[in-house]
């Protein structure tokens, strides 16, 4: 509620009214169909215009939204040479629509050395061959100005940015690996053999996984001593 004595008044389309008092200014509004919105409470006297209340909260909260959004969109900047060849321009280029595809906004420079600072037109021309590369996924947020040695030009993405989603929990996790506080299922048990009387079929084998022992060899049997060599005097006597 406006409480002063007397308003600037505004119409709807923009014109003056002058100051008149504030009892008048409300009446003309609601003949208008129109609400009576104090816009500039400090000036004096203070600034109302006839507006649909609705309609401008709408319009507000939207440009709160608006500021918030590009309040958390990156910044990202593009350096150029004045003499940068076709090659490293086209790369420069879908880098750059890279950049304002995720919603970013970029900062363009071209940086003159020595005697190339005496052609700026050269760096104009540059940017806005840029411009027009890229003019498919931006807008020209601030033009071509030359600050020191650089000439740089800002590109408003014309994407929204994008939300980087995450896997979902558990996504791409081994079977065995059971995170921790849960327990992992249980195997199902091998099938039994069949049986007869709670003893295994003399058909059916028993299956095992320990391995078969491997046959044992014969033990080494000692080796003979060998023989004393034959004396031939012995031989010689038991013959007499």
């Amino acid at each position: 509620m406006i409480r002063v004595p007397q308003v600037r008044v505004v119409d709807e389309e923009g014109q003056q009214l002058g100051v008149m008092p504030t009892q008048q200014a409300l009446g003309m509004a609601q003949d208008r169909g129109f609400d009576l919105v104090e816009v500039a409470p400090m000036a004096s006297p203070p600034v109302v215009r006839f507006l649909d209340f609705g309609q401008f909260k709408y319009e507000q909260t939207k440009r709160d939204k608006d500021a918030k959004r590009r309040s958390r969109v990156g910044f990202k900047e593009v350096r150029l040479g004045p003499k940068i060849g076709i090659g490293d321009f086209q790369t420069k280029v879908h880098r750059a629509i890279e950049f304002l595809e995720e919603g970013d906004r970029i900062k363009v420079t071209v940086r003159f050395r020595g005697r190339e600072l005496t052609h700026p037109e050269l760096g104009r021309n540059l940017l806005a061959k840029f411009t027009k590369a890229v003019e498919e996924h931006a807008t020209v947020e601030r033009a071509p100005i030359l600050e020191g040695k650089s000439m740089f030009v800002v590109l408003a993405s014309t994407h929204k940015p994008k939300l980087h989603e995450h896997g979902k929990p558990g996504e791409g996790r081994a079977e065995d690996d059971a995170p921790e506080g849960e327990v992992p299922a249980a195997q199902p048990a091998p099938a039994a053999s069949p049986t007869t009387n709670g003893q295994p079929h003399p058909a059916a084998p028993v299956a095992s996984d320990a391995p078969s022992p491997a046959p044992e060899s014969p033990a080494p049997r000692p080796a003979a001593p060998p023989k004393p060599p034959a004396d031939p005097g012995a031989d010689a006597a038991s013959a007499q």
